[in-house]
């Protein structure tokens, strides 16, 4: 039997409680420790049966950890963290600043080559399951057009941007694809589409009481980088009605490539999901990942990877033989 591969989690938020829970449905990994930047006495006392460290100590576990599962955010936990653990352990993260992946990866790259560790970045569903799925179909299809959409769900930023306006105690953001525009795709059509035509933005918000409502509706819906651009709804709740129907944290989305072979077939490919729990699915492609990147550590492999850079196989516990034998 394979020895156990012995991992931890560096930041526990909602990212971090999804891959404790990911580990625990993961025969071939146990979970060492959790790293926090809270004291860890206080985290402990509502958390049974883990080992909680301050991220001071992660260099004391060298040697201990065979991978570190990096849960902090993209816009300034993980271009710090990533190079510096990975200059010790292998690492796994999400980095999602898709337009920084590149810089990222050179960062990474060097620091984990430096440190003879493996690093596989930018896990996750996009990028990662979604960015597999954009190549595989242009492989395949190269003649073609490709569209990504994303939700219906929650999106986390967008969120924090609706709660920072002034006279908004606090609201929600769903990104909502356009069914007509996806009908469309997915009838052969090829259309050339703005921001505006691919996604509206839903936001629940409650104010303040006293607040100016039109004010804060006008703010929101022509907020640079955020609403400007898109079609923007903004609808005022009760604080109980948020509670009750916007607690969740849902999300998904769809990848599809429409494309011609021979003399002007018409080919679709196309990959969804449909999330309850975006971070706990986040979490468990982190864990996927974090296995697989043992495995290429133990080949001898180091430096930063991506998800177009490892096979299939070594996302598995199950052995080669297993796959060709049950699912090919």
């Amino acid at each position: 039997m394979q020895q156990s591969i012995k991992a931890a989690i560096v930041g526990y938020g909602n990212l971090g409680k999804g891959v404790r829970k990911a580990i625990a449905q993961s025969a071939d990994i146990e979970l060492v420790a959790i790293f926090t930047r809270r004291e860890p006495g206080q985290v402990e006392a509502g958390e049974a049966g883990v080992k909680f460290e301050h991220i001071s100590a992660v260099e004391q576990y060298k040697g201990k950890v065979d991978v570190m599962i990096l849960c902090g955010g993209s816009a300034t936990d993980l271009p710090e963290q990533t190079p510096a653990i990975a200059s010790l352990f292998n690492t796994v993260d999400s980095f999602d600043t898709h337009a920084k992946i590149p810089e990222f990866f050179a960062t990474v790259d060097a620091a984990a080559k430096q440190g003879g560790t493996l690093s596989v970045i930018s896990t996750g569903w996009d990028p990662g399951l979604f960015s597999m799925n954009r190549l595989l179909a242009e492989s395949i299809l190269p003649e073609g057009k490709e569209y990504t959409f994303w939700g219906k769900g929650v999106s986390q930023g967008h969120s924090d941007a609706i709660r920072r306006v002034q006279g908004v105690k606090a609201g929600v953001q769903y990104t909502v694809p356009v069914q007509e525009v996806i009908d469309a795709i997915r009838s052969g059509e090829t259309p050339e589409l703005t921001t505006r035509e691919k996604h509206l933005r839903e936001c629940y918000v409650v104010a303040e009481e006293g607040a100016d409502r039109e004010a804060i509706r006008a703010e929101i819906v022509n907020m640079p980088n955020y609403f400007a651009d898109y079609d923007t709804t903004v609808t005022f709740i009760t604080e109980e009605e948020l509670a009750a129907q916007h607690s969740g944290i849902p999300h998904g989305g769809f990848v599809i490539r429409s494309g011609v072979t021979g003399e002007g077939t018409k080919q679709i490919v196309e990959f969804g999901l449909k999330l309850e729990s975006n971070p706990e699915f986040t979490a468990s492609v982190l864990v996927a990942y974090a296995r697989a990147a043992v495995r290429l550590s133990n080949e001898g492999q180091s430096g930063a990877k991506t998800v177009f850079d490892i096979p299939l196989g070594h996302l598995s516990p199950k052995s080669a033989e297993e796959l060709r034998r049950n699912l090919l």
